[in-house]
């Protein structure tokens, strides 16, 4: 599955901005700081992110669900 594949529902972050495709969320990451980068919830978004990436199926599902949860550890979900 390529990483332009995009998830069911946008993963909305703040008011206006969403990340659309495995792409858009796995360079959100990667301009997290990088110790930010090495939480748990963060690793375990990354995890699922490769594994949609490499699988396709259900992973796209927990990829996006591990992003909610780690924008949301972080405080930084505003909402879907």
């Amino acid at each position: 599955m390529p990483w332009s594949t995009a998830f069911d529902d946008p993963v909305q972050i703040g008011g206006k901005r969403r990340l659309l495709t495995l792409q858009q969320a796995a360079d959100y990451i990667m301009h997290l700081p990088e110790d930010a980068q090495h939480e748990a919830h963060w690793q375990t978004a990354i995890e699922t992110l490769i594994r949609a990436a490499e699988t396709g199926g259900g992973w796209l599902m927990f990829a996006r669900i591990a992003m909610l949860r780690a924008l949301n550890a972080d405080g930084r979900h505003g909402g879907q």
